[in-house]
């Protein structure tokens, strides 16, 4: 049977990156510019500058991921591309350009959706992945458990009524003065802390409920940083950043094994920028211990904004035929399962 090679291109807020992807599991390669240390001194992502960014930058990454997979364009298949959700902006650089690309090859243009491809991101790192699964989708922008009941086809079972638990992160960081981005800050300081140091709240909302709420325990750790300097007592900042960080993945963790157990699932698999999180992954090999449940997650260079994961996604769209003309536009609140702009051929 001949490999089906997808060209992928992400866009969708400060990484420009391309891939190219063999059969939706195999990486030939996967190029990342990251626009970090542009938006570092802002504090956060201007959606202007990004994509800026990604203009001067887009065409080069193609280049450099076909490169590496000592390809052409010649030996491509289809060319799959983020198109929500995200920065709208940044996400219709990389929609006209894939555009172009597919008008000017005769390729089929696959649009896929950011989430989708966080998910998808496990069947790169765990080939034996087959659905049905409980993902948890845990990011800056994104806090959803879904279930994927096979490729392409989801139901959302949970999701945050107010901040991401991502959010929550950079928030907390920045209230600390810790910069950004502040996930990967907060985790390497609560690994020093004492996660029981503060008794920060644990919302778990109504009973069975799967959603989340993390605006309660950001304001928390505000008013106990408030009190402190009242007090003039100290602030010791790995505590902080240890106790916040507890409270937030014991309730990702006992949620999601909750939704597992209640469809009588057994695999669960972490997707997303937040997915990198020790504390994290920590939390749900405590929690799971004596479950018949599997617990899975890609390497951090899957959990953060790439475009193999898009390529993995763009895999099961091309044996569907979900393909789009040139009507395709970017959607920046794009919902998990939504198909917008598809011709099915």
């Amino acid at each position: 049977m001949k490999d089906t090679v997808i060209l992928s291109i992400e866009t969708s807020c400060d990484e420009t990156a391309a891939a190219v992807v063999v059969n939706g599991r195999k990486v030939v390669s996967n190029i990342v510019y990251s626009q970090i240390d542009i938006h570092k001194k802002f504090g956060g992502v201007v959606p202007e500058v990004a994509s800026r960014n990604h203009v001067e930058k887009i065409s080069q990454v193609v280049d450099e991921a076909l490169e590496k997979a000592e390809m052409t364009f010649e030996d491509i298949d289809g060319i799959a591309v983020t198109y929500g959700p995200g920065l709208v902006g940044a996400l219709l650089v990389g929609v006209s350009y894939a555009k172009s690309l597919a008008y000017t090859l005769d390729k089929p243009l696959i649009p896929v959706n950011h989430i989708e491809g966080h998910i998808c991101a496990n069947f790169i790192s765990n080939p034996e992945l087959e659905p049905p699964f409980i993902a948890m989708v845990v990011s800056g922008g994104h806090t959803h458990i879904v279930h994927v009941k096979d490729y392409g086809v989801y139901e959302v079972l949970g999701k945050t009524r107010d901040d991401a638990a991502g959010e929550a992160f950079d928030k907390v960081a920045r209230s600390l003065g810790l910069g950004y981005p502040g996930g990967p800050m907060i985790d390497k300081l609560a690994q020093i802390g004492n996660k029981h140091a503060i008794d920060f709240p644990r919302v778990f909302l109504e009973k069975e409920s799967l959603d989340f709420s993390f605006s309660g325990i950001k304001s928390a750790v505000l008013n106990y940083l408030n009190q402190q300097n009242q007090k003039n007592l100290p602030i010791v900042q790995e505590d902080v950043a240890a106790s916040f960080q507890q409270a937030v993945v014991e309730v990702i963790a006992t949620k999601v094994i909750a939704a597992a157990e209640m469809l009588s699932l057994n695999k669960i698999v972490l997707a997303g920028g937040v997915a990198a999180n020790s504390g994290l992954r920590n939390e749900f090999k405590k929690q799971l211990e004596g479950k018949s449940i599997t617990f899975s997650y890609p390497p951090i260079q899957l959990c953060t904004d790439n475009a193999a994961m898009i390529g993995s996604a763009g895999y099961y769209d091309y044996l569907s035929c979900h393909f789009a003309d040139l009507s395709l536009n970017a959607v920046s609140n794009l919902k998990l399962g939504q198909k917008l702009y598809v011709n099915h051929n």
